[in-house]
Protein backbone atom coordinates (compact mmCIF):
# COMPACT_ATOMS: atom_id res chain seq x y z
CA UNK A 1 0.00 0.00 0.00
CA UNK A 2 1.28 3.68 -1.13
CA UNK A 3 1.65 6.65 1.01
CA UNK A 4 -0.93 8.27 -0.55
CA UNK A 5 -3.23 4.88 -0.33
CA UNK A 6 -2.62 4.66 3.50
CA UNK A 7 -3.52 8.27 3.68
CA UNK A 8 -7.13 8.07 1.41
CA UNK A 9 -7.82 5.03 4.05
CA UNK A 10 -7.22 7.58 7.06
CA UNK A 11 -9.19 9.91 5.68
CA UNK A 12 -11.78 7.80 4.85
CA UNK A 13 -11.78 6.44 8.60
CA UNK A 14 -12.09 10.32 9.04
CA UNK A 15 -8.65 11.17 10.23
CA UNK A 16 -8.99 15.33 10.35
CA UNK A 17 -4.89 14.71 10.07
CA UNK A 18 -5.27 13.07 7.38
CA UNK A 19 -7.91 15.32 5.40
CA UNK A 20 -5.11 18.09 5.80
CA UNK A 21 -2.74 16.66 4.28
CA UNK A 22 -4.76 15.73 1.15
CA UNK A 23 -6.63 19.47 1.35
CA UNK A 24 -2.91 20.81 1.15
CA UNK A 25 -1.86 18.23 -1.71
CA UNK A 26 -5.15 19.22 -3.90
CA UNK A 27 -6.72 22.89 -2.93
CA UNK A 28 -4.67 24.54 -5.24
CA UNK A 29 -5.43 22.51 -8.07
CA UNK A 30 -9.24 22.66 -7.32
CA UNK A 31 -9.18 26.55 -7.03
CA UNK A 32 -7.47 26.70 -10.70
CA UNK A 33 -10.53 24.30 -12.16
CA UNK A 34 -13.08 26.14 -10.47
CA UNK A 35 -11.47 29.98 -10.63
CA UNK A 36 -10.91 28.84 -14.77
CA UNK A 37 -14.71 28.11 -14.67
CA UNK A 38 -16.58 30.75 -12.49
CA UNK A 39 -14.00 33.49 -13.37
CA UNK A 40 -14.20 35.33 -10.08
CA UNK A 41 -11.09 34.57 -6.89
CA UNK A 42 -13.94 35.13 -4.54
CA UNK A 43 -16.34 32.49 -5.37
CA UNK A 44 -13.73 30.39 -6.46
CA UNK A 45 -12.49 30.20 -2.84
CA UNK A 46 -15.99 30.28 -1.21
CA UNK A 47 -16.55 27.31 -3.80
CA UNK A 48 -13.00 25.31 -3.03
CA UNK A 49 -14.11 25.17 0.44
CA UNK A 50 -17.47 23.43 -0.61
CA UNK A 51 -16.07 21.01 -2.26
CA UNK A 52 -13.48 19.67 0.26
CA UNK A 53 -16.36 20.10 2.45
CA UNK A 54 -18.24 17.58 0.16
CA UNK A 55 -15.38 15.19 0.19
CA UNK A 56 -15.39 15.08 4.02
CA UNK A 57 -18.71 14.25 3.75
CA UNK A 58 -18.83 11.94 1.18
CA UNK A 59 -15.29 10.14 1.99
CA UNK A 60 -16.75 6.52 2.36
CA UNK A 61 -18.25 7.09 -1.19
CA UNK A 62 -14.89 7.27 -2.83
CA UNK A 63 -13.47 3.66 -4.40
CA UNK A 64 -10.11 3.40 -5.86
CA UNK A 65 -11.31 0.96 -8.13
CA UNK A 66 -13.79 3.51 -10.12
CA UNK A 67 -10.59 5.65 -10.34
CA UNK A 68 -7.91 8.22 -9.05
CA UNK A 69 -8.36 10.06 -5.48
CA UNK A 70 -7.44 13.04 -7.13
CA UNK A 71 -9.65 12.31 -10.20
CA UNK A 72 -12.78 12.04 -7.90
CA UNK A 73 -11.71 15.40 -5.79
CA UNK A 74 -11.53 17.02 -9.43
CA UNK A 75 -15.24 16.14 -10.83
CA UNK A 76 -16.58 16.99 -7.47
CA UNK A 77 -15.31 20.38 -7.78
CA UNK A 78 -15.96 20.57 -11.63
CA UNK A 79 -19.35 19.89 -11.00
CA UNK A 80 -20.09 22.54 -8.51
CA UNK A 81 -18.52 25.17 -10.29
CA UNK A 82 -20.97 24.32 -13.70
CA UNK A 83 -23.46 24.26 -10.62
CA UNK A 84 -22.78 27.09 -9.34
CA UNK A 85 -22.83 28.80 -13.18
CA UNK A 86 -25.66 27.19 -14.38
CA UNK A 87 -27.57 28.53 -11.10
CA UNK A 88 -26.19 31.94 -11.48
CA UNK A 89 -27.38 32.18 -15.38
CA UNK A 90 -30.79 30.66 -14.75
CA UNK A 91 -31.32 33.40 -11.99
CA UNK A 92 -30.81 35.85 -15.10
CA UNK A 93 -32.80 36.36 -18.02
CA UNK A 94 -30.97 35.63 -21.12
CA UNK A 95 -32.94 37.31 -22.79
CA UNK A 96 -31.48 40.64 -21.26
CA UNK A 97 -27.90 39.80 -21.91
CA UNK A 98 -26.81 40.81 -25.48
CA UNK A 99 -24.98 38.52 -27.62
CA UNK A 100 -21.83 40.15 -27.48
CA UNK A 101 -21.87 40.03 -23.57
CA UNK A 102 -22.79 36.44 -23.20
CA UNK A 103 -19.85 35.40 -25.78
CA UNK A 104 -17.68 37.22 -23.58
CA UNK A 105 -18.68 35.63 -20.79
CA UNK A 106 -17.68 32.21 -22.08
CA UNK A 107 -14.44 33.89 -24.18
CA UNK A 108 -13.01 35.86 -21.37
CA UNK A 109 -9.65 34.08 -19.43
CA UNK A 110 -9.11 37.22 -16.98
CA UNK A 111 -7.36 35.91 -14.08
CA UNK A 112 -7.99 32.48 -14.36
CA UNK A 113 -4.89 32.13 -16.99
CA UNK A 114 -2.88 32.59 -14.39
CA UNK A 115 -3.89 29.67 -12.12
CA UNK A 116 -4.49 27.13 -14.58
CA UNK A 117 -1.04 28.05 -15.80
CA UNK A 118 1.06 27.90 -12.69
CA UNK A 119 -0.70 24.09 -12.32
CA UNK A 120 0.41 23.74 -16.16
CA UNK A 121 -2.92 22.58 -17.25
CA UNK A 122 -3.23 25.11 -20.04
CA UNK A 123 -0.35 24.44 -21.89
CA UNK A 124 -0.88 20.67 -21.85
CA UNK A 125 -4.39 21.36 -23.65
CA UNK A 126 -3.01 23.86 -25.68
CA UNK A 127 -0.78 21.04 -27.35
CA UNK A 128 -4.10 19.22 -28.47
CA UNK A 129 -5.56 19.42 -31.77
CA UNK A 130 -7.76 22.77 -32.14
CA UNK A 131 -10.81 20.86 -32.49
CA UNK A 132 -10.42 18.74 -29.61
CA UNK A 133 -8.99 21.31 -27.95
CA UNK A 134 -12.21 23.71 -27.81
CA UNK A 135 -13.93 20.59 -27.25
CA UNK A 136 -12.62 19.86 -23.71
CA UNK A 137 -12.24 23.56 -22.80
CA UNK A 138 -16.06 24.43 -23.27
CA UNK A 139 -16.85 20.81 -21.59
CA UNK A 140 -14.84 21.11 -18.53
CA UNK A 141 -13.14 24.63 -18.28
CA UNK A 142 -16.61 26.19 -19.24
CA UNK A 143 -19.50 24.15 -18.00
CA UNK A 144 -20.93 23.51 -21.18
CA UNK A 145 -22.55 20.31 -21.76
CA UNK A 146 -22.05 17.84 -25.01
CA UNK A 147 -25.74 18.74 -26.04
CA UNK A 148 -25.36 22.12 -25.85
CA UNK A 149 -21.83 22.13 -28.01
CA UNK A 150 -23.97 20.30 -30.18
CA UNK A 151 -26.98 22.72 -30.90
CA UNK A 152 -24.74 26.28 -30.19
CA UNK A 153 -21.80 25.28 -32.85
CA UNK A 154 -24.14 22.85 -34.70
CA UNK A 155 -21.88 19.72 -34.67
CA UNK A 156 -23.04 16.31 -34.65
CA UNK A 157 -23.33 14.65 -31.22
CA UNK A 158 -21.01 12.26 -32.06
CA UNK A 159 -18.29 14.00 -33.15
CA UNK A 160 -18.38 15.83 -30.07
CA UNK A 161 -18.23 12.50 -28.25
CA UNK A 162 -15.10 11.70 -30.41
CA UNK A 163 -13.29 14.48 -29.70
CA UNK A 164 -13.72 14.07 -26.44
CA UNK A 165 -12.49 10.83 -26.11
CA UNK A 166 -10.20 11.02 -28.44
CA UNK A 167 -8.66 14.51 -26.07
CA UNK A 168 -9.16 12.28 -22.74
CA UNK A 169 -6.85 9.93 -24.09
CA UNK A 170 -4.65 12.13 -25.26
CA UNK A 171 -4.20 13.48 -22.09
CA UNK A 172 -4.36 10.38 -20.01
CA UNK A 173 -1.57 9.03 -22.31
CA UNK A 174 0.75 12.51 -21.23
CA UNK A 175 0.03 11.81 -17.24
CA UNK A 176 0.49 7.58 -17.20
Amino acid sequence: MTNLETLIEKFQNKEEKAFEELHNMYSDSVYGIILKIVKNKDVASELTQDVFLKVWNNATNYSSKKGRFFTWVLNIARNSAIDYTRSKFSKKSLKNISADKFANKFISYSDSEATTNTIGLDKIVDNLEPKVRNILNLLYFEGFTQKEISEEYNIPLGTIKSRKRNGLSQLKAIFI
